[in-house]
């Protein structure tokens, strides 16, 4: 059985502080069908999502950060 797996970067305006990000890291690893969630300390704003696109999709997962209350896009690979 193949899995597929799709990486993406979400920006987030904001500068969260750690209690934000880890509420941030919470709710998307929350999304069925994500896999991994990275937000490195050297570049807080950016979050890199691994997910599997056959279970959702890149806009569920920025109503998942932008409804923590955060402006946030999507970032092209």
């Amino acid at each position: 059985m193949d899995i597929s797996l799709a990486d993406v970067v979400i920006h987030i305006d904001e500068t969260l502080t750690p209690e934000q990000r880890a509420d941030v890291e919470g709710v998307l690893r929350g999304v069925e069908g994500v896999v991994s969630v990275h937000n490195p300390d050297d570049r807080p704003h950016l979050t890199i999502v691994g997910y599997r696109p056959d279970v959702t999709d890149t806009q569920a997962l920025l109503q998942g950060v932008r409804a923590q209350g955060v402006h946030a896009e999507l970032v092209g690979l």
